[in-house]
């Protein structure tokens, strides 16, 4: 699934402009599909100014390609629509997406000459937190757009006689899973979907950036790996078919999902039916690489998902819990400093500013931060990679919770040895002079580095040219900052995103 997150360093040749927007989404849909081969686009309502025209531009720009393709048979579009119980300024928005997908039928139908399969019958409610949200979801759809084409205006005059009949009848939803502890009660959420609407199949959508930024990557990982384990049960328990997504960026702390990492991801994320490709990954390697890696991902035998038994449910809950309160308080002590670099970095998509409560809890959120691309940007490039922050807590596993943690984190050293090549130390002294680092903070990262390297055995910082040469940049451009040379900081700041093949 091809999505727009504006994780790229580099701009594609075709973009015209830094920022890609508008006309150039729908040429960026349209390459994904014809050049890169992935299966399904992911259209971004949330958080920008969605342009619901996208398939009327498909079919009048691309016509033979999409008489040969057919949208939503071989290849799909999926609308990301706002949540209106979040995103209040959002909801109209909704209502004017949701709007869209009858137009699309229409004009499908022009274009094919006949009854056609609908374009645009799935959508993503991102945010999901109760299964009340997607029957809301999906009534809204049957009622308020559907329904009223019987709503009689005056005399023998019907709705329907003024904009034709509505198709498609009914839309499925698709739950966005983005906070830990939805994950841990996905039963409830899924299952009192599959309850009470009882779809023909679910296809259910797990998040692994915004877990990471506010509950460390190791709490992500196992809430992921908890998640899919349910989803199986609930496979048998309820005699549906369910399809996993899983939301997974290029560097490892959002996922390690790059033409590079394809192999070990897929492993990883056993089970899992749709990966999404995001922007790094497509435009900060070369176009023959992303090509081969999202034909693997499309041929592939897809494998069967992990269970555990419920003392491994626990288990794997309480190794989470332990991770989140060694990283929670360290990330909140460099929230400033993560705020102000994540302004410097470059920005790739026309999206609206956001910010999110650290922790999606008022009971642990004490800060704002920003979105998790722009968060992980930030800490590599203050040359402390995330991935690392926390680690030390694995020390107070003892070794039942050790060995379930090392089979259900299979790649955990490789993906901690990536980003620990990226650990500048001179950066970290150079953040606590600019910003006014607290020495207990300080200390807590250097024991965790120190856990890395001794306890784990992986190299922290790297000898190699990649890695030197980032530390190098990284310290100038936090010297940059020191002088107040903020355009000299942006510049050093793209170099060594270049370098790393991903802005976060």
């Amino acid at each position: 699934m091809s999505t727009q997150h504006p994780d790229n360093a580099r701009v594609p040749e075709w973009s015209k402009s830094e920022v890609i927007s508008g006309e150039s989404e729908v040429i960026e849909a349209y390459l994904a599909y014809e050049n890169y081969g992935v299966d399904e686009v992911m259209w971004d309502a949330e958080g920008k100014d969605v342009d619901t025209h996208v398939v009327r531009k498909l079919l009048t720009q691309y016509p033979e390609f999409f008489k040969e393709k057919i949208l939503g048979r071989d290849i799909f579009l999926t609308y990301r629509i706002p949540n209106p119980k979040i995103e209040g300024a959002e909801k109209k928005v909704f209502a004017e997406t949701m709007e869209s997908i009858p137009i699309t039928y229409d004009l499908a139908e022009r274009f094919f000459d006949s009854q056609p399969i609908p374009p645009v019958f799935e959508v993503i409610l991102p945010f999901t937190t109760d299964y009340k949200e997607l029957i809301a979801i999906v009534k809204y759809y049957e009622v308020a757009i559907v329904n009223r084409e019987n709503v009689k205006l005056v005399d023998d005059i019907y709705v329907k006689d003024l904009i034709g009949s509505v198709n498609p009848k009914k839309i499925e939803i698709i739950p966005l899973i983005e906070d830990r502890d939805s994950m841990f009660r996905i039963d409830e959420i899924v299952g009192g979907y599959i309850k009470a609407i009882k779809p023909p199949y679910m296809r259910v959508f797990l998040a692994r950036s915004d877990p990471a930024m506010n509950y460390g990557l190791i709490s992500a990982v196992l809430s992921v790996k908890y998640a899919l384990n349910r989803i199986a049960k609930m496979e048998k328990e309820y005699n549906i078919e369910i399809f996993p997504i899983i939301g997974v960026g290029s560097l490892p702390f959002r996922g390690h999902f790059n033409p590079r990492n394809v192999d070990k991801a897929l492993d990883e994320y056993r089970g899992v039916y749709t990966f999404t490709v995001q922007s790094a990954f497509k435009y900060d390697y070369e176009d023959d690489e992303v090509k081969d890696a999202i034909r693997k991902v499309n041929e592939r035998q897809i494998s069967d998902i992990e269970v555990y038994d419920k003392e491994e449910e626990n288990i794997l809950h309480r190794i989470a819990n332990l991770y989140t309160s060694r990283y929670q308080p360290i990330i909140e002590s460099l929230a400033n400093a993560i705020n102000k670099i994540a302004l410097l970095l470059p920005r790739r998509r026309a999206r609206k500013l956001h910010i999110g409560l650290f922790g999606y809890s008022r009971s642990t959120g004490k800060v704002t931060l920003p979105r998790a691309i722009s968060f992980t940007g930030a800490l590599y490039s203050l040359g402390i990679p995330p991935e690392l922050i926390g680690i030390s807590s694995l020390s107070q596993l003892n070794e039942k919770e050790w060995s379930l943690f090392e089979k259900s984190y299979k790649y955990y050293k490789h993906d901690l040895q990536t980003a620990a090549r990226f650990v500048n130390f001179e950066g970290l002294d150079l953040a606590k002079e600019i910003w006014n680092i607290d020495e207990e903070t300080m200390k807590r990262i250097k024991e965790d580095l120190s856990y890395a390297e001794n306890v784990l055995g992986i190299k922290v910082g790297d000898s190699n040219s990649i890695g030197r040469k980032h530390a190098l940049i990284s310290s100038l451009a936090l010297l940059s900052i020191k002088e107040g040379n903020i355009e000299e900081a942006k510049s050093y700041l793209l170099e060594i995103a270049k370098i790393r093949r991903s802005l976060g």
